[in-house]
């Protein structure tokens, strides 16, 4: 058998004679001579039968595992889990979401580690699989090449296209009156017309593209749709790529930077990416020790316009800009009017600059694309992204304009202890234009799990409320959630931040010019009304939400359960 090269960590299970029962048990699983001299590649694959997400990712893992195997690397599949954040919605299930995300990461690490594995592909799927993936990869510090899943094609009702928001806003259209049963049962139908994660510009799509900014996933590889056969062609040259970086020795620790953060956050802020990814990128850059403050996406979004209009602010798709050249064509725009940090490293050893010059995707001037506009004519001269801050969220606090830029509001609030109260009121038709509806207790130990909550916001929105009706929380917005939406208010009520010092009828300012979130309390009335409230008993006591709810950290800082990394608690 050919000696492995001992600068390889899986020579610790395949080389010299005290291996050899390490070997038969490769043996065992099909591996000959040659693999057991190769890279060990791991394939980590969430494929599973509860999201169509995740329903299709055997293929695309075998498509992945056979361009490892075909590049001559030793490929080796092993499963983790997945949760369906559309399934899981407006359900005490939705706190498993987040807390779904560390698993994924912990996971992964743990098979890498304790297999000796030399490099990843890592796919993900439904919305948390993609920074599990990618903080696993970080912790490792392995050779690794991110893979995602590809989003679902739009279904057709009465001859428009629609999505899974379509849905849960029919849910908001049917309460007002303004949709029947029938009606909606029939959106219910058509909607989701197969594999892949949710069509819009929504948390696993952002994810997926920011994996192209950050460096992760070779540019070009996020928008083929799950079951084009594009798809499989990227997975297999995600496999190739993987031996590749395993060989050449590139670790994420060698091509992550700061800048590489920020080019992300510019591709976020640029095409309208969900909140969630604020709370993604802090936590990988804590994973990486790479400074990285919550008021960044501010600084960006200052310098990066609104160029891309896609769902769930507006009408396209994921495959609408794949048929146009993809995530490459927005970041070359932005690249060409030197609003992205064209010297960060990525995954194939070349800066970012380089892979856009070498690919030369499509100018947005030359494209006949309604939805995307160039940097000199955006559609907000702002990115979609704004961090508030004022004596309610001192942390911060996390909105995406999806609508009108100049949004003000000062107004009493009604506040709900948790998303089902809320979720109540507004189906019952009490809500009205100006109200300020707060739910806190979900935030990342306070729920646990920071649930998101598209319900609620979608039955507002389809209500007609989605931009004069405001939802306040210490929770999350699911990525396709639309209008006057505050989420990961920090510090949460949990752990006695200001909101949890507000009650019914307290005057609250939002400001997104000024950038500021504030209720009309002195300090030493919010402190006074804090010493005077009782201490909330976790809402689990046994069980994997209580080992998660204990050690999640503060949303302004990611949310990281991680004990290593920089906390914000």
């Amino acid at each position: 058998m050919t000696q492995k090269s001992e600068r390889l960590r899986s020579s610790e299970v395949t080389e010299g004679v005290e291996r050899a029962p390490h070997r038969a048990m490769f043996r065992a699983m099909g591996y000959d001579d040659e693999d057991l001299s190769s890279p060990m590649v791991g394939v980590a694959n969430p494929a599973a039968d509860v999201t169509p997400c995740n329903v299709h990712l055997d293929d695309v893992a075998a498509a992945a595992y056979e361009g490892v195997d075909s590049t001559g690397g030793m490929p080796i599949e092993f499963g983790t889990i997945t949760i369906s954040d559309a399934i899981s919605m407006g359900t005490e299930g939705m706190k498993a979401s987040l807390i779904s995300r560390e698993v994924i990461a912990d996971s992964v690490e743990l098979v890498a580690f304790g297999e000796r594995l030399d490099g990843l592909v890592t796919i993900g799927g439904c919305d948390k699989n993609m920074p599990g993936m990618m903080m696993a990869a970080i912790r490792t510090d392995l050779p690794s090449v991110f893979l995602y899943g590809g989003s679902i094609m739009p279904g057709e009702h009465e001859g428009r296209e629609v999505t899974i928001q379509n849905v849960f806003e029919g849910v908001g259209a049917v309460a007002d009156g303004e949709m029947s049963e029938d009606e909606l049962d029939d959106l219910e139908r058509h909607a989701c017309p197969g594999a892949g994660s949710c069509g819009g510009m929504f948390t696993a799509n952002t994810m997926a593209s920011i994996s192209e900014a950050l460096g992760f996933a070779p540019l070009g590889s996020a928008s083929p749709p799950a079951e084009d056969d594009d798809r499989y062609e990227v997975a297999e040259r995600a496999g190739e790529l993987a031996v590749e970086v395993v060989e050449a020795d590139r670790r994420p620790s060698e091509f992550l930077s700061k800048e590489s953060f920020e080019n992300a956050i510019a591709l976020q802020v640029a095409v309208g990416g969900s909140t969630n990814a604020v709370l993604h990128l802090l936590a990988l850059a804590a994973e990486t020790g790479i400074e990285l403050d919550v008021e960044a996406f501010n600084e960006v979004s200052a310098r990066i316009p609104k160029i891309a209009d896609l769902q769930p602010g507006g009408e396209k798709v994921m495959n609408d800009l794949h048929e146009v050249g993809g995530v490459p064509v927005v970041l070359d725009e932005l690249y060409e009017a030197g609003l992205l940090h064209g010297d960060a490293l990525t995954v194939t050893g070349n800066t970012i600059g380089e892979e856009l010059e070498a690919r030369a995707p499509p100018s947005i001037a030359d494209l006949d694309a309604e939805f995307l506009h160039t940097v000199e004519d955006p559609i907000h001269e702002r990115g979609a992204i704004r961090i508030l801050t004022g004596n309610l969220a001192p942390e911060g606090a996390v909105i995406k304009i999806t609508g009108e830029d100049h949004l003000r509001h000062e107004g009493p609030v009604r506040v709900f202890e948790r998303e089902s109260e809320a979720m109540k009121y507004v189906q019952e038709g009490r809500v009205e234009s100006g109200d300020v509806i707060v739910i806190r207790n979900e935030g990342p130990r306070g729920g646990p799990g920071m649930r998101e909550m598209l319900g609620v916001t979608s039955a507002v929105a389809g209500q007609g409320h989605a931009e004069d009706v405001a939802l306040i929380t210490d929770g999350r917005f699911s990525g396709a959630t639309r209008g006057f939406s505050i989420g990961h208010v920090a510090p949460e009520a949990y752990v006695g931040g200001p909101i949890a010092a507000i009650e019914d009828g307290d005057t609250v300012t939002i400001d997104i010019d000024n950038l500021e979130l504030s209720v009309a309390l002195s300090d030493d009335e919010i402190a006074d009304r804090l010493d005077a409230r009782e201490t909330p008993e976790p809402a689990y006591e046994n069980g994997v939400l209580a080992k998660y709810g204990a050690t999640f950290g503060s949303a302004a800082n990611g949310a990281v359960t991680n004990p290593g990394v920089k906390r914000n608690d």
